[in-house]
């Protein structure tokens, strides 16, 4: 499975800099066939891809540090 395979929105750009709560929201808001998952910077998760899945990464302060996308 790729990201080609998966439905609706899979890559949020403009959430960069975001409070990472609010991109959460956004992102299922946009997409509601995923959940939106914050992680904290330097944080372990495990990587097999998953459509319904976006990986929320945040720094300590909680802004969102990359791009979230579905996987």
């Amino acid at each position: 499975m790729s990201s080609e395979d998966c439905q609706g929105k899979s890559s949020w750009p403009e959430l960069v800099g975001v409070n990472g709560e609010t991109a959460a929201a956004t992102i299922e808001r946009e997409n509601p066939s995923v959940n939106a998952i914050i992680v904290k910077e330097g944080s372990a998760v495990i990587q097999n891809f998953d459509c319904n899945r976006v990986w929320v990464w945040v720094n300590k302060k909680g802004i969102v540090i990359s791009v979230p996308k579905t996987g």
